[in-house]
Formats: structure tokens, sequence, C-alpha cells
């Protein structure tokens, strides 16, 4: 239930950072918010939060977006509503519907979810570009590889002791 809430704490806080953290415009003139860099930890939580809860994690996203409606001002909440809830279900359909190790259900699904959130959250608050998708993208990735990385060495190190455990029997 921890990561359940923790899910909905952080769709919240991070459709409020949006409003108040202002976005950048890069070099070549694309668009860029650094709470981006924060977004791809969402679709790690949930994929969490979907282990623990199951498929009830709709319902928490769906919470978190209820309550951002009230957080965030309504273009941010209306266009971060619609990225997640496209996003999301991309990510909780990959993380659902494959047979791999959670860790690498972590790295696909989101590698899925990421650039569609992106695209539709670009587009929503008419701030559509490609370099800016792929460097939202890019951002939300490296909280993805992070936990992927920590989540596969942590099966790592429990197959090991399996194996450890099955060689003494």
């Amino acid at each position: 239930m921890r990561y359940a809430l923790l899910y909905i704490f952080t769709i919240v806080l991070v459709n409020y950072a949006f409003t108040i953290v202002p976005i950048f415009t890069l070099p070549g003139g694309e668009a860029w918010s650094p709470v981006a860099l924060v977004v791809g930890f969402i679709f790690v939580i949930r994929d969490f939060a979907q282990r623990a809860i199951g498929h009830k994690v709709l319902l928490a996203m769906l919470v978190g977006g209820a309550i951002s409606w009230f957080m965030a001002s309504p273009e941010i909440a209306m266009a971060s509503i619609c990225a997640f809830f496209i996003g999301e279900l991309l990510d909780w359909s990959v993380y659902t519907f494959t047979r791999r190790s959670f860790s690498q259900r972590i790295l696909l699904s989101s590698a899925i979810g990421t650039p569609v959130d992106s695209t539709v959250f670009m587009l929503m608050i008419g701030l559509f570009s490609w370099p800016s998708v792929v460097i939202m993208t890019t951002s939300k990735m490296i909280g993805a590889v992070a936990v992927f990385l920590l989540a596969r060495h942590r099966e790592q190190m429990t197959s090991r002791m399996d194996d450890g455990d099955n060689a003494t029997v």
C-alpha cells in the first residue's frame, strides 16, 4: 500500500511542480522542464505499486490525477492527466502482459510509456517539438535505467543466494 500512496503523491507533486518550475528554452529553441527528470521515477513507482496492489494501480492513477486537478493549473492538469493516462496505460499493459523479470519489465514498460507520455503532454501544452520529446524522454529514462540497474542487481543477488541454497541440498 505504501507504493500506491507514494505513486499518488508523486503524481500530484510532479503536476504541481510543472506549474511552478519554469520551462527552459534550449539553444535549439526546444522547450524543456527540469521536472521531466523526476517524471521517469513515477513510471517506475507505478511498477512497484502494481506489484504490491495489482490492477488497483489504475485506481491510484485516477486518484492522483483527480487530486492534481486541484493542485495544478487547469492546462497543466489536463495535459498531465491525459499524458499520464495514455502513457501509464501503455506502461501498465507492457508491465502486465510481458512475462519477463521485474527489472526487465521496469525498463521495457518505461521505454514504451515515457515517449508517449512526453509527446501527449507537449502537444497538449502547445510546446511540441521532436527534440523536446527526445530530451524529456531521455530525462525520464534516466530514472528508469537507474532503478532497472538496482532491481537487476537485486535479482542477481537473490538468484545467487538461491543457487547457493540449492548447492547445499
